[in-house]
């Protein structure tokens, strides 16, 4: 078998039996991709692949400083197709089963200062269309700490205004209630009537789309679309870093914990399936205390 082929059932194995997740297995891919190229400048086939090599191209990804997070997903891929191709029988022995991953470093979040996101969020042209859209959406990331890709999936159906909260779906698609903030709930209220219809207005097939946020042409707007979107206002706003959905999901966090919100509510909100996740954002707050305790204590 050769190694292009055994890839290519590989990853319709992942797919199909396994029901990865559309983002895992684009990763899969994009990860194997790099293998293959790396295997033809070595002129390596399937059968000839050993630890050693294995262990170089992933050396030669720490050279392009990759993360080790991203190393790591890497090795994991390695693992998983070199497992399945040895069970097919298409190799004699798994040369990536003793592979050890990285230490993965926990580097702090970035987040926002509360001044930042009230600059942030007075960005969008609230007496436009797109805009109200992009206030609404701004205002529910920072709301309720949603990923991109929990927001982009929300429907109308989902927020209850009422209540005063709202129902998404998360990894593993495990279904969670958050609570929205009352000046988020305004704004997609002031969307829902004055934003919404105007985008959908005149576009036949997306006049019944039951997608909550919804791009110009009124179909459901894209992870990448609100990547740019943030982007842009992050630039206007004169964020001295790239803003990004997860940076506010981040602010989110940082901001419940510091103002006293306890760390098992911040998980519940955030779906984090594991505390030890979530703790990632005590150590934010106390690098904060830290900085405050030092520009301000007269013995620091």
């Amino acid at each position: 078998m050769e190694l292009a082929g055994a890839i290519s059932s590989f990853l319709v194995h992942v797919k199909v039996e396994k029901g990865l997740a559309p983002n895992t297995h684009a990763a899969y891919q994009r990860d194997l991709s790099k293998f293959v190229d790396f295997a033809a400048k070595r002129k390596l086939e399937l059968a000839k692949v050993s630890r050693d090599e294995i262990v170089d191209f992933l050396a030669g990804l720490y050279r392009q400083r990759l993360e080790s997070k991203t190393v790591a997903r890497n090795v994991v891929t390695l693992r998983n197709f070199f497992r399945y191709a040895h069970i097919q029988e298409w190799i004699a022995e798994d040369p990536a089963a003793n592979l050890e991953s990285p230490k993965i470093r926990k580097s702090l979040p970035g987040y926002l200062r509360l001044e930042d996101v009230e600059k942030l969020l007075q960005q969008p042209d609230a007496s436009t269309a797109p805009g109200l859209r992009d206030r609404a959406m701004l205002e529910v990331l920072y709301s309720t700490g949603l990923r991109v890709s929990e927001l982009t999936g929300l429907r109308v159906s989902d927020l209850d205004t009422k209540v005063g909260c709202v129902r998404c779906i998360g990894k593993g698609d495990k279904e969670r209630v958050v609570p929205v903030g009352r000046k988020a709930l305004g704004m997609v209220e002031k969307y829902l009537r004055d934003g919404r219809p105007a985008l959908i207005r005149g576009s036949r097939g997306a006049v019944g789309s039951p997608f909550l946020f919804v791009n110009r042409r009124g179909a459901k707007i894209s992870r990448v679309g609100v990547w740019k979107i943030l982007s842009n206002y992050g630039k206007q706003a004169g964020l001295r870093v790239a803003l990004t959905p997860h940076m506010l999901r981040h602010s989110f966090a940082t901001h419940l914990l510091e103002r006293g919100a306890d760390l098992r509510s911040v998980q519940m909100m955030l779906g984090h399936a594991d505390i030890s996740t979530t703790q990632i954002y005590t150590h934010v707050v106390e690098e904060r205390l830290k900085q405050v305790y030092k520009a301000h204590h007269p013995r620091a």
